[in-house]
């Protein structure tokens, strides 16, 4: 986990970075891909349509939004790929995540790497 970061897209390239990795369903608005400056777009990592409309970022919500988003984390054979990915790469470089959300405090970036982290306990 010491080589896997979080940060927001809008946030400047840094060539520390490593591998640019966008984990959000949908384009971040005002970015270009030029600027975004990606490795790799798994928005399919990202929470279902579904999961994403009934949350639609409030913080009321949150709570129920990271118990879902955690099962789709758990239980979606597409999601496990990309985390094996992620892991994978984080072993060679930096990898870091990159999400749109302005909430810091409530978005599933946060759970995402939450889950990251459990993931890397179980494999001390």
């Amino acid at each position: 986990m010491e080589n896997i970061f979080m940060k927001r897209v809008y946030e400047p390239y840094d060539e520390s970075d490593g591998c640019r990795i966008l984990i959000d369903r949908l384009w971040p608005r005002g970015i270009s891909k030029e600027a975004a400056k990606l490795s790799f777009w798994h928005k399919d990592l990202a929470p279902s349509n579904e999961l994403r409309k009934w949350f639609c970022h409030k913080p009321e919500l949150f709570e129920e939004f990271r118990h879902r988003y955690l099962d789709e984390l758990r239980t979606e054979e597409q999601k496990q790929e990309y985390i094996r990915q992620i892991f994978e790469t984080a072993a060679q470089a930096p990898v870091t995540l990159l999400y749109g959300a302005k909430d810091p405090v409530h978005n599933h970036a946060l759970v995402l790497m939450e889950e990251l982290g459990r993931l890397a306990e179980m494999e001390r």
